[in-house]
């Protein structure tokens, strides 16, 4: 097949391309700096003409376009995306009826919704891991001592977040409310009962501080949207920072991140790390890679997971409801409930090295096994063509 890529900042495109590319496939790449995922006239004249002359089987993207889709509709070219985030805001949008979709949701139930409203093409497909790229970056690394840590996090911790900006403006019962649908929140594992709980008459005077931008074939709402990217966001910065604090009491805890760390006491602050250079050198060399997924992601399981086990790491992850489904909890990974059982199970692991090394060697060879880009993508090619 011949297929046309447009590239943004996914970490997993090289992972993918490079996939395609060893089952024997031709892959093009596009860049271009989108204005609007919905639209955008200049990049809808640039795909359209390299569709008209490229004779492309499908044009991939991760994650939704509603601009692409339209382009492929137009061009009658299948449109094939994968999604990394959930829920993905740019896919509640009326071109994602085009029936030259097909959509492949790492989120069941991003997919189970689409599905339910009348998406034709439409999967899950979780996401996957190179076990054989990240084997040659450590491999090539040399000496990995600079590395090594008791217990480490990677991540963001969403301190520019739009709820603390705006909540001083609001009054004091929306304030009241809204801290108290974060710690009822807070207080879930596994699950996300944010949007149920943002009522009509709640939304109705929120109108008053929080604006919607969105165009005029966007079916978001306010609930979706305050509910993900100002809760959600504000619920993932509590949680990681109450999670490093508390671990931080009673062992020796590393983060790499670019975010501001000034008041993280007793925890380790070592900067950014690179996707591909230096991150799997991180995951393979900490005793404990942590692992807590924003509450956005109500099922499925995030790259971070797949990343850890595919470079040999030891997982503790909070619960997501597809990780026993695709994964075995004690055998590939390790699972926590609360910040207590976090605690518990960090001092375990630490002094159980024999028992800590297995679980994570079982979770490599599970990946490697079971749930490779290779595996995905030739699922996905299936689903496209029949």
């Amino acid at each position: 097949m011949k297929i046309l890529i447009y590239r943004w900042k996914a970490y997993n495109y090289i992972d993918v391309i490079e996939t395609l590319k060893r089952l024997g496939h031709t892959v093009e790449e596009l860049e271009y700096h989108l204005d609007s995922y919905d639209e955008d006239a200049v990049f809808f004249e640039l795909l359209r003409g390299r569709l008209l002359s490229g004779n492309y089987d499908f044009v991939f993207t991760m994650n939704y376009f509603g601009v692409v889709s339209d382009v492929c509709e137009r061009c009658n070219v299948k449109y094939v995306s994968w999604t990394c985030d959930n829920p993905l805001i740019s896919m509640y949008h009326a071109s994602v009826f085009n029936s030259c979709n097909y959509i492949f949701c790492f989120d069941r139930t991003n997919y189970l919704e689409f599905k339910g409203m009348g998406c034709g093409h439409i999967w899950h497909l979780p996401l996957a891991v190179d076990t054989e790229r990240i084997g040659h970056v450590l491999a090539q690394a040399g000496d990995l001592h600079a590395y090594e840590n008791e217990i480490a996090f990677v991540g963001s911790l969403y301190e520019r977040n739009s709820y603390d900006r705006m909540k001083d403006r609001m009054p004091d019962f929306l304030q009241g409310y809204f801290e108290a649908v974060i710690r009822a929140q807070m207080s879930v594992s596994g699950g996300n009962i944010i949007e149920d709980l943002l009522q009509p008459d709640i939304l109705a005077e929120l109108e008053e501080y929080y604006k919607l931008d969105k165009s005029e074939r966007s079916f978001s709402n306010l609930g979706l949207i305050f509910s993900t990217t100002v809760l959600g966001f504000q619920v993932a910065k509590r949680q990681r920072r109450q999670a490093l604090l508390e671990l931080g009491k009673r062992h020796e805890v590393t983060i790499y991140t670019n975010s501001d760390t000034s008041d993280l006491l007793n925890v380790t602050y070592r900067g950014g790390v690179d996707y591909w250079t230096e991150m799997p050198k991180v995951f393979c060399k900490s005793k404990i890679n942590l692992n807590l997924t924003i509450p956005n992601i109500v099922t499925g399981i995030p790259l971070r997971v797949w990343d850890v086990l595919g470079a040999g790491g030891f997982l503790l992850t909070n619960y997501q409801a597809e990780l026993p489904i695709y994964l075995e909890p004690g055998k590939d990974f390790v699972c926590f409930e609360d910040m207590r059982e976090l605690s518990e199970l960090s001092g375990y692991y630490l002094e159980h090295e024999d028992e800590r090394a297995a679980i994570a060697a079982h979770g490599f060879e599970t990946v490697k096994r079971s749930h490779s880009y290779e595996q995905r993508i030739k699922e996905m090619i299936r689903c496209i063509s029949e």
